[in-house]
């Protein structure tokens, strides 16, 4: 009879815990899994002594199927539920969290980026505002009385209602997620962490897309300044401005997939690092413009004489900023691809 290597045993085993973990309450992750893993070890090696042999891969995989899904061990360590059953209570749990983020960062646009772009005046943008803790109520409502319904619906005509697919007793262990391959180092990204970067991002996206309907937003003062003086700004700032908006676009739906494929605790140190870089292009913009000739006058002719020193002086002052900027930048850049080459070579798998 062919047995399975303890290797392959193991792996599995770790690849089982690992789909638990997903469901568990944040805070008490390492202890459930550290006290679950012990568990069952335990019961493998008993089984293993009585057979006076190692388990063989259909055995193991009736031993996770008799341990249950992953879903349904994770909710044996929730909060009591009274509403929703603990079978489905995970599952609702993750559907009700992604359906808030997800209703928040819609209301979150509508209120900063499309309100302002489609109706004048801030009234319209504050009644936007104060409509998102009604649309959130009504989202959380509905998503509980739907999961509610089939939960009692489940439990009162089971002969009738259809199993929940990979959640019964003949769902596949083969089919559990592969081990993540790099060790993980650091403190994980909070769910939370995730929720205000996302809204935050929507926020500055917002906040910039207005900023040329109103420019006070951004030089307070200084706009009516710069309408009634001598000064205007060249036209590459809006070449500036349009690149700062893709790359606040790309990082808001960057962190969006992760959120979506779950993978948000431990973002990429690879996509970190292009996202990084992929800032740089509208500083590295700013310090090509030709002859660093960020602010120019409205009447060069007739104001040279008067102000060409000062126009000059603050266009090196503005090269000077973007410059130390830039090499910021790009030495946090270099620390970060730094830090993951070693990070790779020290991974015993692709060492030579």
């Amino acid at each position: 009879m062919p047995t399975t290597s303890k290797d392959t045993t193991m792996e599995l085993l770790d690849r089982y815990l690992q789909a638990v973990r997903k469901y568990l309450p944040f805070r008490r992750q390492d202890d459930i899994i550290a006290e679950l893993r012990a568990n069952m070890e335990s019961q493998i090696e008993d089984r293993e002594s009585e057979l006076n042999r190692p388990l063989t891969q259909g055995e193991f995989d009736d031993f996770l199927r008799k341990m249950g899904h992953p879903l349904v061990v994770a909710s044996r360590y929730q909060p009591q539920q009274y509403l929703i059953g603990p079978t489905l209570f995970p599952m609702y749990f993750y559907v009700l969290r992604l359906a808030l983020l997800w209703a928040f960062i819609v209301c979150m646009i509508v209120a900063a980026v499309v309100t302002p772009l489609t109706q004048s005046g801030g009234q319209a943008v504050i009644d936007a505002l104060f409509r998102t803790p009604g649309i959130l109520i009504q989202t959380a409502a509905w998503i509980t009385l739907v999961f509610a319904a089939f939960d009692f619906a489940r439990s009162r005509y089971p002969e009738t209602c259809a199993q929940i697919p990979g959640v019964n007793r003949n769902w596949n262990p083969s089919s559990l997620p592969p081990l993540e391959k790099a060790p993980h180092s650091g403190k994980p990204r909070s769910f939370t962490q995730i929720v205000i970067e996302i809204v935050m991002g929507v926020l500055f996206l917002g906040w910039l897309l207005i900023i040329p309907h109103h420019p006070f937003l951004l030089m307070g003062p200084g706009a009516a300044y710069l309408e009634a003086g001598p000064f205007l700004l060249a036209p590459e700032w809006w070449t500036f401005y349009w690149l700062l908006i893709a790359v606040n676009i790309m990082q808001i739906a960057w962190k969006c997939v992760e959120l979506g494929r779950g993978t948000w605790q431990w973002p990429s140190r690879f996509l970190g690092i292009v996202s990084k870089a992929v800032g740089l292009i509208p500083i590295v913009f700013l310090l090509s413009v030709t002859d660093h000739r960020y602010v120019l006058l409205k009447n060069p002719v007739t104001d040279q004489l008067h102000y060409g020193q000062n126009l000059h002086q603050v266009n090196y002052g503005l090269y000077l900023a973007f410059s130390v900027v830039c090499a910021i930048v790009a030495l946090q850049l270099a620390f970060d691809i730094g830090r993951w080459a070693v990070e790779i070579y020290r991974r015993p798998e692709v060492r030579p």
